[in-house]
C-alpha cells in the first residue's frame, strides 16, 4: 500500500462499511442510511433527504440551503455531525419527469451531504466496484446496528436498476435502509446504494415472502456523481492496487519530476521529510507508515499528484520557511489537473464561515459569482453553494498580474466580492481567510487589495441602485375585456413617455404587441446586454391583472411575445403606496436594506390581515413578504404590505392551496426576483409546467427611481 495509507480503513475478512444515518435537525428522526464519499461527505438517496426535511419523497427542486440542515452519525449515535448539502440529483423519471407514488424504478436520487468535521477525522470511505449479476451483498439499517444486516443477492441488472433477491430467513430491506451501501464481500467493496423495496401486490403474499429490493449500482452512481464533478476528493474509490496504480501514473507526469527536486531540496534530511509528510497526512485525513522511516521523495511527489489537497497543504508549510519552494511546488502543481486551491484547513474554514454570513447575502452569491468572474463562465444558477465553491477552485486567476507573478484566483475574487455585503464582523472574518490564503500563495497584497477595491465599488454601486433600464406601462380598464395603456421609458434618467393616444384601448394581446413595440425600439447599448424591467403601475382593484400573461402573438408571428415570459414584469401601486404618507420613510429605509433585510411568509389562512400590520410593525427590517394564502384573506394582506411600505411582496393569483411559488422563489435573492420570477413564468409555460403550476405576481417598488405623475385617487409622484 506504500507509506501514505487510507485512514481508518478495515483490514481482514468479514469486515463491513462504516453506516451514515440521515436525520432531521429538528426532530432528529432517522431517515435513511447513507456511506461516506468523501474526506468531509457522505452520498445518501435523494428521498432520504427529502424525507429527513419533512418533504415529499420525490421532491424535485433541491432544498433552500437553510432549511437543508441535517445530522448524520456513523455506526449508531456514537459521533455525530452537522450537515448540509452540496450535490442534488433529483429523483427523475426515464424521460425526466417527476416520479409518482408507487413507482418501481427511477433514476437520479442521489444526495451528496457535508459534513462539519474536522479535517482528517472521518474514516476513509470503503473501496468501490461495479455491480453485476450474482453477486452476493449485504445491506444494513440506518440505526447502525451490526445485526441488522439482510443478506441478498443481485438477481438482474436492468439498465441503471438493480435487482436484489433476499434470503427467506434473516432480514428483510425495509424502511431505513434506503441510501445505505450495498457491500460484497468477496469483491471487498460497496457495490451500490439500496434505493427501495418492493411491496407485494394482490395475490403475491406479505413481504416476509416477496423480499425483492432494487439497488443504484455503483457505475450508475459514479455516472451521475461525475457529471457534477462530485468525486474529485475521492479518498476510497480505489483499492490498494489501484492506488499503486494512481501513484504509478502520477510519477509519469511532468510535475512528478518537479516535486521530488522541490522536496529534496526543501525538505532535505530523514527528520523533516518524515515529519511533514506526517504533518500533511494527518492534515489530508489518511495514515501513515513507519513513524520513523519517512516515504522516499519519489512517493511523497507522486501522493501530492494524487490526494487534491496535499499539494497546498504542503506549500502552506513551506511557505513560512522556505517562500522560494512553495512558489516551486505550486508552479509544479499547475501542471496536473488533480491538486485544488485549497489546503483542508482553508477549505474546512471556509464552509464554517459562509453558513454564517446569513441567508439575506447568501442568496446573493449567484450574482457576486457572476460580477467577479466575468471572464469565465461559472454555472452558479440552480447549483448548490458548495458545487459552485468546488467549481471555483479549478479556474485560473485573473489577468491583472503585471509583473508575472500569481494571479488571484477566481475563488479568492468571490469571497472578496461576497465580504463586500457582508455586516463589518463578518466581512472581517473573510477578509481574514483571503489574506491568508493570498499569502500562502504568494500573491502580493497589492493585487489582492485592488480585487478587494473593485468589490467594494461593485458593491457601493449594486446598493445604490444599478439604474436597470425600464418601461413603464399605466393600465387601467376600459370597456369589458379593454384597457387603455400610457407607456414610459426610463434608461436612467428618469422617466420619458413614449406613447401619445391615451384614449386609445386594447385588448390584452394588443397591448402586449405595443409595449413589445417599445421594447423592440430601445437601443442595444441602453439595456447593457440585460433585459429591460417591465414595470406595470397598476390601481388597487388591478394587482390580480394577468398583464404578464398577455401574448402579443397574431396570426403569422412565429413566437407568441408573452410579456412575463421574455421580460421581467412587476407591478406596482403608487395608489396603495401614498395612501398613507407616514409609512414613505419606512419604505425608502426598508428599500435601502434590500440586500440584507428579512423575508416574511404569511401562510395561516385563518391569521386577521390585521395581525400582519401589527407584526410589519414590529419587524422594521423586513424588505420582502410572501403571501401564501387563499384569494379572500391573500388580496388584504396584499394590500396592507403595500400600503405600509414592504417594497417587495409576492403572491400566487392562481391557487387556493399551498403555493409552489413561494417555496421555489424563496431560494431567489431578492434583488433577483424579478429575474427570477421571469424564468419561473417560462418554465410554467414549457414542457415542465406540471413542476412550475404557480401564477406569480411580483410587487415591486423601488424606492431610487421615479414614477410618472399618475391620475389616480389620490394623484402622487413618488420622490
Amino acid at each position: 500500500m506504500g507509506w501514505f495509507k487510507a485512514a481508518g480503513s478495515a483490514d481482514g475478512g468479514g469486515a463491513r462499511p462504516v453506516i451514515a444515518s440521515v436525520c432531521g435537525a429538528l426532530d432528529g428522526r432517522t431517515a435513511g442510511a447513507g456511506l461516506i464519499l468523501g474526506s468531509d461527505t457522505v452520498l445518501t438517496c435523494a428521498h432520504v433527504v427529502n424525507d429527513a426535511l419533512g418533504r415529499r419523497p420525490f421532491e424535485q427542486q433541491a432544498p433552500r440551503p437553510e432549511r437543508s440542515l441535517m445530522f448524520v452519525t456513523l455506526d449508531g449515535p456514537r459521533k455525530g455531525y452537522p450537515a448540509h448539502l452540496v450535490h442534488w440529483i433529483a429523483p427523475r423519471t426515464q424521460d425526466g419527469g417527476v416520479v409518482r407514488d408507487g413507482a418501481r424504478g427511477w433514476l437520479g436520487d442521489l444526495a451528496v451531504l457535508r459534513l462539519n468535521s474536522p479535517p482528517g477525522e472521518l474514516p476513509a470511505p470503503e473501496p468501490r466496484t461495479d455491480m453485476a449479476p450474482g453477486q452476493k451483498v449485504r445491506a444494513w439499517h440506518s440505526s447502525g446496528s451490526r445485526s441488522t444486516f439482510a443478506d441478498l443477492t443481485v438477481a438482474a441488472l436492468e439498465g441503471p436498476i438493480g435487482y436484489l433477491d433476499g434470503k427467506s430467513t434473516g432480514m428483510a430491506v425495509g424502511p431505513g435502509y434506503s441510501g445505505g451501501p450495498l457491500w460484497c464481500e468477496e469483491d471487498g467493496a460497496v457495490v451500490g446504494l439500496v434505493a427501495a423495496h418492493f411491496m407485494p401486490s394482490a395475490g403475491h403474499g406479505s413481504q416476509g415472502v416477496v423480499r425483492r429490493s432494487w439497488g443504484i449500482p455503483w457505475q450508475r452512481v459514479e455516472a451521475e456523481l461525475r457529471s457534477l464533478d462530485a468525486l474529485d476528493d475521492d479518498r476510497g474509490s480505489h483499492d490498494a492496487d489501484d492506488r499503486g496504480a494512481a501513484e504509478a501514473v502520477a510519477a509519469d507526469e511532468p510535475a512528478h519530476g518537479m516535486l521530488v527536486a522541490v522536496i529534496a531540496n526543501a525538505l532535505p534530511s530523514a527528520y523533516t521529510l518524515g515529519d511533514t509528510a506526517r504533518q500533511i497526512a494527518h492534515a489530508c485525513g489518511v495514515g501513515t507508515g513507519s513513524p520513523v522511516t519517512p516515504p522516499t521523495v519519489e512517493e511523497f511527489a507522486a501522493f501530492l499528484l494524487t490526494h487534491p489537497r496535499a499539494l497546498a497543504a504542503l506549500a502552506e508549510i513551506l511557505r513560512p520557511r522556505d517562500p522560494r519552494a512553495a512558489d516551486r511546488a505550486l508552479v509544479a502543481g499547475r501542471l496536473s489537473d488533480t491538486p485544488r486551491l485549497l489546503s483542508p484547513r482553508e477549505h474546512h474554514r471556509l464552509h464554517q464561515l459562509l453558513p454564517t454570513i446569513g441567508q439575506p447575502v447568501l442568496a446573493r452569491f449567484p450574482e457576486a459569482v457572476r460580477e467577479a468572474t466575468k471572464r469565465v463562465a461559472v454555472p452558479s444558477d440552480g447549483a448548490t453553494l458548495d458545487a459552485v465553491l468546488d467549481r471555483l477552485e479549478t479556474l485560473p486567476g485573473d489577468g491583472h498580474s503585471d509583473d508575472g507573478g500569481p494571479r488571484v484566483p477566481a475563488l479568492l475574487r468571490v469571497v472578496e466580492y461576497i465580504a463586500a455585503l457582508c455586516p463589518p464582523h463578518r466581512q472581517a472574518e473573510l477578509r481574514i481567510w483571503s489574506d491568508r490564503v493570498a499569502a500562502r500563495l504568494g500573491i502580493p497584497s497589492a493585487a489582492l487589495r485592488e480585487r478587494r477595491s473593485d468589490a467594494q465599488e461593485w458593491s457601493r454601486a449594486v446598493r445604490g441602485g444599478n439604474r436597470r433600464v425600464r418601461v413603464l406601462a399605466r393600465v387601467t380598464r376600459a370597456e369589458r375585456g379593454r384597457h387603455r395603456l400610457r407607456v414610459w421609458c426610463d434608461e436612467g434618467t428618469g422617466p420619458r413617455q413614449v406613447s401619445t393616444d391615451s384614449s386609445a384601448s386594447y385588448s390584452g394581446s394588443e397591448a402586449a404587441r405595443e409595449l413589445l413595440r417599445v421594447l423592440e425600439s430601445l437601443a442595444p447599448s441602453a439595456t447593457d446586454g440585460g433585459r429591460p424591467l417591465v414595470e406595470v403601475l397598476v390601481d388597487r382593484a388591478d394587482l390580480n391583472l394577468p398583464v404578464d400573461e398577455w401574448a402579443a402573438q397574431a396570426p403569422g408571428e412565429l413566437v407568441p411575445g408573452v410579456l412575463g415570459v421574455e421580460f421581467p414584469l412587476v407591478v406596482h401601486c403608487p395608489e396603495l403606496l401614498h395612501r398613507h404618507e407616514r409609512f414613505l420613510p419606512d419604505w425608502r429605509e426598508r428599500w435601502r436594506q434590500l440586500d440584507s433585510g428579512e423575508t416574511l411568509v404569511v401562510s395561516d389562512p385563518a391569521q386577521d390581515p390585521h395581525q400582519i400590520y401589527y407584526e410589519l410593525m414590529g419587524r422594521l427590517d423586513t424588505v420582502r413578504v410572501s403571501v401564501d394564502v387563499p384569494a379572500g384573506p391573500r388580496d388584504a394582506i396584499v394590500e396592507i404590505c403595500l400600503a405600509v411600505g414592504i417594497p417587495v411582496v409576492m403572491w400566487d393569483r392562481g391557487r387556493d392551496t399551498a403555493s409552489h411559488v413561494t417555496e421555489h422563489m424563496a431560494q431567489v435573492a431578492t434583488r433577483e426576483l424579478p429575474d427570477g420570477v421571469r424564468v419561473y413564468r417560462a418554465k410554467a409555460k414549457g414542457k415542465t409546467a406540471p413542476q412550475y403550476p404557480g401564477r406569480p405576481v411580483l410587487a415591486w417598488a423601488d424606492a431610487d427611481r421615479t414614477v410618472p405623475r399618475l391620475h389616480l385617487t389620490e394623484p402622487q409622484e413618488s420622490p
